[in-house]
């Protein structure tokens, strides 16, 4: 079953705040093949809390993870991100098309600071192959 084009547009709630530390930073590094040595984080660090708000969405939805296709991911920085911010994320679907029996969502998260100040945009391009609950 495609997915409600009504989603375009919707934003969902923004996820639990995130406290960046040097020993998740190091996991994080660690376990994407890297290292870190102290300073900001790698540039691919918000996709921690961009998953957090998609698996939100997912869930709020009804849509099973194991039918989406990680199609693209981007960064868009103001600033970096460093130890000691405390973050959240809130996803909005930015774009819905159907092709082939397949939705395309394209979703957009900002990764804001405890001040709201928006620190990181992240969009992705999900692929659906149907199916939601």
């Amino acid at each position: 079953m495609p997915i409600d084009q009504s989603l375009v547009g919707r934003s969902f709630p923004p996820t639990k705040p995130h406290e960046v530390t040097e020993e998740h930073v190091r996991a994080f590094a660690r376990a994407s093949g890297g290292e870190y040595a102290g300073g900001p984080a790698p540039a691919t660090y918000p996709i921690v809390l961009a998953f957090d708000a998609m698996n939100a969405f997912l869930d709020a939805e009804q849509v099973d993870l194991f039918r989406i296709v990680h199609g693209e991911q981007k960064f868009a920085y103001r600033r970096p991100i460093v130890p000691g911010d405390v973050l959240t994320a809130t996803l909005s679907v930015a774009s819905l098309r159907q092709i082939g029996g397949a939705d395309i969502i394209g979703t957009r998260s900002d990764i804001v600071d405890a001040d709201g100040e928006v620190v990181c945009t992240t969009s992705a391009t999900l692929v659906h192959s149907g199916g939601a609950a």
